[in-house]
């Protein structure tokens, strides 16, 4: 049985309407959401970048997903929608709170630049208006060897007839470079009214230009893959992950001199990963 994802619901302020989202997505049948939050910056000086409120203070108990026994897993994502190189800042210490990392290039350089060099997750496009550049192969090849995946939602779509329009052509025209791989599905919903079931996303893949495997992968398989992506960003490509252990132990007094904390980061060695959907995600 697929396990579905949505990578990407709107945080907003109002916790009653986050929980309603939590809770619709839960009933359709997804397995996996996160909340994501939206960093612009204005301009090129260093803005602080929001930090992701827990997920017990969002929510008191998560909903039990529909059809399964177990309850909705809820990830916290950052996207950073640049409009210059500076906006986003490499190895910063605040993004190591986010599961995901997301860029949303608005220029040509910047898109090249994502898909090149960027220890991103996801890359997203633009809905809302005609992109000003097109989609070249080399970038968009280079960033799904490296992992990315591209994401388009269609929420926007759905409160807007002009944005739909943009939706479609912008997302066939990245199906077109892309042949259909490494593309995620999400909503980037506000309101819970905008949350549609994983089925009915995948056919609206299929009007994106996607065929109807490749639809069902976005919003499950590779939705997966991002999480697993994520985790060896995060832990030197699963070799080397460290654990923070805070648990008072009871040692013999010879020992005793060895240890100078009772908290220590510990680090471990792994064997190296070959290929994403084998991946073990360590916590």
């Amino acid at each position: 049985m697929s396990v579905f994802m949505d990578l990407n619901l709107s945080y907003t302020a109002e916790k009653s309407r986050l929980q309603s989202l939590i809770e619709t997505a839960a009933h359709l049948g997804f397995s996996t959401v996160a909340i994501n939050y939206v960093f612009e910056p204005a301009d090129k000086k260093k803005q602080d970048i929001p930090s992701p409120t827990p997920i017990n203070e969002l929510i008191d108990q998560l909903p039990i997903v529909q059809g399964r026994s177990r309850p909705i897993r809820v990830l916290n994502r950052l996207t950073i929608v640049m409009s210059d190189p500076s906006h986003f800042r490499p190895n910063a210490a605040e993004y190591r709170c986010f599961d995901l990392l997301a860029v949303q290039p608005t220029t040509e350089k910047l898109f090249h630049a994502a898909c090149m060099m960027y220890d991103v997750d996801i890359i997203c496009m633009s809905v809302t208006e005609k992109l000003p550049f097109f989609f070249k192969r080399a970038p968009v090849n280079a960033a799904a060897d490296r992992g990315l995946v591209f994401e388009v939602s269609y929420a926007a779509a759905i409160r807007d007839s002009t944005v739909r329009r943009y939706t479609i052509a912008n997302a066939v025209s990245l199906m077109e470079s892309c042949r259909g791989k490494n593309v995620i599905l999400s909503s980037a919903a506000e309101k819970p009214l905008e949350l549609r079931g994983p089925y009915d996303v995948s056919n609206l893949g299929l009007l994106f230009g996607l065929s109807d495997g490749d639809a069902k992968e976005a919003v499950s398989s590779s939705c997966r893959s991002v999480i697993l992506h994520a985790e060896t960003r995060k832990t030197a490509s699963g070799i080397v992950y460290t654990v923070k252990s805070c648990q008072q132990e009871t040692l013999p007094a010879a020992a005793h001199c060895r240890f100078t904390q009772s908290c220590d980061t510990q680090v471990r060695f792994k064997e190296p990963i070959r290929s994403l959907p084998h991946l073990t995600t360590h916590r």
